[in-house]
This record gives C-alpha cells, structure tokens and sequence, in this order.
C-alpha cells in the first residue's frame, strides 16, 4: 500500500492490486492544487468544500460519506459518528471518521475531528494501524488534542494533516507543534507500508504535500 498526501485532509491511498482510495478531496479555493488522479473510492468526512469535492475526483469513484459499514470494491470502510467541534456538533456539524483495512494494514482517517474522543468512539474504531489525524487546531483538534487522540488509539504510524500550507488563508497553525519534542520522526514523499513492515514503536511519518 502506498500512501500519499495531496493537502489538507485528502489521501490518495493505492493498494498492491491497483485500487486507489481518496479521502476528503478539496476544490481550488482552498489554494492548494487539486489532483487529477482518479480514484475508485472516495471517503467524505463531512460536507464542507475543503472536504466534500467528488465531483472533481476522475474516475466515477463510489462515495462512502455515511456512518455505519459499508462494503465497497471488496474493502470495508466503518464509519464512526464523531463532532467538527467540542460542542457536539453546534458551531461546525458532524464529522465521521472511516477506519479500513488495505493490504493487512488498518488505516485510519479522523476527518476534521474537533474533540478528544469519548470512550465508545474509540472501541467502536478499535485497532489502528495507520492514523491520519487533524493537528491545525482552530476548525479540528490541536496538536495537544492530536496527542490524546494518538494515546487513546495507538496506532503504529501517524500521519499529521489539516495543517497550514503555503497558499492557504486558513487560520490554522503548521505541524510544528505537534511535532515538538517527539523524536521518531521522519519526512517522505509518500508512506509505502505493509503489514510485515509495520514499525514496532510509534512513527510518526510527514508527508510531503504538493502545495
């Protein structure tokens, strides 16, 4: 499975067999250019347009933007019910957050999670391997909410995203925060992983984005 980021919230995941999944896809006004790459899959959070642009995602891809279980392509995407913000979902709306396994490798994308999550949020989600996680702050969790997030799932890769980029106007602050004082981390172009080559201890891996 290689993983790469295009900005924001968005992924594109692609699996040994050639199946490509992208997550939260964005529209230009976010500033950042948007990817041409089609896809098979697309998840959607939530329906904001830094989040929710299928319709520019090549391919004729199947949308999975519901909580629940829901089988597509043969991959099998759980959806858990989560908020945008600490208020249950009374300043930004819903968030889901879809775990899914590739390749034997459990990947989780939190969306534009806005809180720490509650104790049957996290058994619901269960084992994670693979954690893409929000640590901006302002629309999502920080990088200390981010942190209690990693703890309570413990997944073996994270994956920061939903930081400020060039180009962006977003009030959002960079990964540095998040990244502070932890030493187990390393930069790549895309995150190529399979289950036999899982990292023991907690990585912590930056994506490089195109923006």
């Amino acid at each position: 499975m290689r993983i790469r980021w295009l900005g924001q919230a968005s992924f594109s995941i692609r699996t040994s067999d050639g199946t490509t999944v992208r997550t939260d896809p964005f529209d230009e006004s976010l500033g950042l250019p948007v990817s041409d790459e089609p896809a098979d899959v697309v998840t959607v959070s939530h329906g904001h347009f830094d989040h929710n642009a299928v319709h520019l995602v090549p391919g004729e891809p199947e949308v999975v933007d519901r909580a629940g279980t829901r089988e597509v392509r043969g991959i099998t995407f759980v959806g858990t019910q989560t908020f945008h913000d600490e208020a249950k979902g009374a300043k930004r709306g819903d968030n889901i957050i879809f775990r899914f396994k590739l390749d034997g490798v459990t990947v989780c994308h939190a969306g534009d999670l806005g809180h720490v999550l509650l104790a049957h949020q996290v058994e619901e989600i269960g084992k994670v391997d693979v954690l893409m996680v929000p640590v901006g702050g302002f629309y999502t969790i920080d990088a200390k909410e981010a942190d209690e997030v990693v703890r309570l799932l413990r997944p073996r890769v994270v994956v920061p995203m939903h930081y400020k980029l060039p180009g962006m106007s977003l009030p959002i602050d960079d990964a540095k925060p998040f990244l502070k004082g932890k030493t187990n981390v390393r930069k790549a172009d895309e995150l190529e992983v399979t289950e036999d080559t899982l990292p023991a201890e907690l990585e912590v891996v930056v994506l490089r984005s195109p923006a």
